[in-house]
């Protein structure tokens, strides 16, 4: 986020603050953070606010601003931060523990309302439009998170630097909703959800496990070439596999355990698939003629995802990875994020998702987040800056963004509505093999630590189709519908050639169903549109006396009409070299 905009959107979340005290002067205020997309507030109300009295709050806090300010910064004492907040309970709780933690207290007054906050504002109410921003719901959030806290109201706001970028962003917001793939998913039988089952944990149909799987072929046959071998492992572990990765210590609250009743060890569902893979790489001596050894594999991993935080298949608590690790030497590093590089580009060009790259590295401000040593970070940091600036592709810096055990090279894809998402990803790992004891034995008989490269190229399957079924609208390309082509023969005369046409398709491997139903043919037309089938063919008596089709393409409307070989060619290759559409 750039600073400006930032300083706006927290700024903004202050504004929203004191309009709040107007509306409510016993309100007793928690944290106001910026977003992504604007700011919010979570505040403890004497009375609830519903979506419908934002407008009011919108209209105090442009009064707010037409007022002008200049935010200002005082340093305060502790003592001092009592008495300021007194009767603010959440403030005190915070103050506490800045105090304990030796923090140096600062507030900052804008407008009509002083609050406990580092940082950083705009320099005055002029930077900010009164136009570019709306409130755009509530919310319950439990205080600092923690479900055992007191719940507050969370204020949603929308910020952007101009009225035309908050529109814009309105508008994509809306197609958005047309596009929710919870929604599409469900019009076109793709997965459900059951609470027996439990949430976040989606349940795939036959034609959504078709997505699943076309998504995992393709995966496989862009990596194949490039030496990738395909290894599968259980889907649990004893705890001490994770004690030593680190991943027990650093990512302890998205773990769940199990117990066992035939055993006192103690296990653990996997959250990730990195350290099964380093026993598969330990589990015999290896030479440095045997590398680079590439692991490939689709697996779920578990992640104990905050309830509150799942949503559809973009966040959920089993997670589908089209996963691999590399194990090579420092001189093959490059070599190899280049060649991820080249898979990635492949992939997302068949669904006309542009990338853009992020260099994601630790936060020096926070070094018990990490792995490994100061020098050990900044020399696989300079690592992939020299893979990036081979790719001659430009990049961002993303501070904090890092994996604990090393640093990343993210891949950001924009949608067909201008959304960006964080998918596929190379990181590179000196910390694994340190802490596995992973050796290899070099040309000159000494051993030496491999270098490993985790890689993911469509990120999880679950979140993958849901941005992609959006990326859509649900109007898949050919190679990637569940169903392919939709046969509606015109009465029962028709019904016997129909079904040896499906048998001749079929046997290219095409998907194709048959709508046979007592009902107008209209409507048994309209149910393979509604489904979003790229073809659909009437079959009538033309088609049965002179063995041509004329196919209805779900954009391009009636084509004309074709021989059934020719038909099936051109089908054939519109799947096989995965094309968006057609050929015009």
């Amino acid at each position: 986020m750039e600073d400006k905009l930032l300083n706006i959107r927290h700024s903004l979340a202050h504004v929203l603050a004191g309009a709040v005290l107007e509306y409510d002067d016993k309100a007793k205020f928690g944290t106001g953070p910026a977003t992504d997309t604007g700011f919010y507030y979570d505040i403890e109300l004497s009375s609830p606010i519903s979506t419908e009295e934002l407008p009011k709050l919108e209209e105090i806090m442009r009064e707010i601003l037409s007022q002008g300010f200049t935010p200002e910064m005082h340093d305060i004492t502790y003592e001092d931060a009592l008495q300021r907040f007194k009767g603010q309970t959440h403030k005190l709780e915070l103050i506490e523990k800045l105090n304990e933690e030796g923090a140096k207290l600062t507030t900052y007054t804008i407008g009509n309302f002083t609050d406990l906050c580092e940082g950083p504002h705009v320099t005055s109410s002029k930077d900010i439009d009164p136009e570019a921003f709306t409130l755009s719901n509530v919310a319950g959030a439990y205080w600092q998170g923690d479900e055992n806290n007191q719940m507050l109201t969370r204020i949603y706001g929308i910020a952007f630097e101009t009225k035309e970028k908050l529109e814009k962003y309105q508008e994509q917001q809306e197609e958005a909703k047309k596009r929710d793939h919870r929604k599409i998913g469900k019009e076109l039988d793709l997965f459900v959800f059951s609470k027996l089952v439990g949430s976040g944990l989606p349940l795939f149909t036959p034609k959504g496990n078709i997505l699943r799987k076309e998504l995992e072929e393709f995966v496989w046959s862009l990596a194949k070439p490039y030496g990738y071998e395909r290894v599968n492992i259980p889907h649990m572990a004893k705890a001490e596999l994770y004690k030593t990765s680190g991943h027990y210590e650093k990512f302890a609250d998205d773990i769940f355990f199990i117990q066992s009743k035939r055993t006192k060890d103690e296990f653990i569902m996997k959250p990730m698939n990195c350290p099964h893979h380093t026993q598969l790489f330990s589990s015999k001596q290896r030479s440095y003629k045997d590398l680079p050894i590439r692991y490939s594999e689709v697996t779920a991993v578990y992640r104990d995802e905050n309830t509150g935080q799942l949503s559809g298949l973009t966040r959920v608590r089993s997670i589908t990875q089209d996963d691999a690790h590399v194990f090579c030497t420092k001189d093959q590093v490059r070599d190899e994020v280049l060649a991820i590089y080249d898979i990635i580009k492949q992939y997302y060009a068949a669904f006309e998702m542009p990338l853009a790259l992020r260099l994601s590295v630790n936060d020096p401000e926070k070094p018990d987040k990490y792995l490994g040593s100061d020098e050990l970070w900044e020399k696989s940091i300079e690592t992939l800056k020299s893979c990036i600036e081979t790719m001659g592709v430009e990049y961002e810096i993303g501070v904090g963004e890092a994996a604990f055990y090393g640093p990343k090279i993210d891949f950001i894809v924009t949608d067909a509505i201008g959304r960006e998402w964080q998918l596929a990803t190379a990181q590179l790992d000196f910390n694994l093999p340190e802490r596995f004891k992973l050796e290899y034995t070099d040309s000159d008989g000494s051993k030496k630590r491999p270098v490993m490269i985790h890689r993911a190229i469509s990120g999880s399957l679950e979140r993958f189709i849901g941005v992609a079924i959006e990326h859509f609208d649900g109007k898949f390309p050919l190679w990637f519908s569940p169903v392919q082509i939709g046969l509606v023969p015109v009465s029962e005369e028709h019904q016997k050639y129909t079904e040896e046409l499906k048998e001749k398709l079929e046997a290219q491997n095409l998907r194709v169903e048959i709508n046979s139903d007592n009902k107008p043919l209209g409507k048994r037309m309209y149910g393979f549109k509604g489904q979003k089938v790229p073809y659909v063919i009437v079959i009538g008596d033309k088609e049965v006396e002179s063995m041509t089709l004329t196919p209805e393409h779900r954009e391009l409307g009636k084509l004309e009409s074709i021989d059934v070989d020719t038909f099936i060619e051109t089908l054939v290759e519109e799947r096989d070299t995965r094309a968006i559409r057609p050929k015009a």
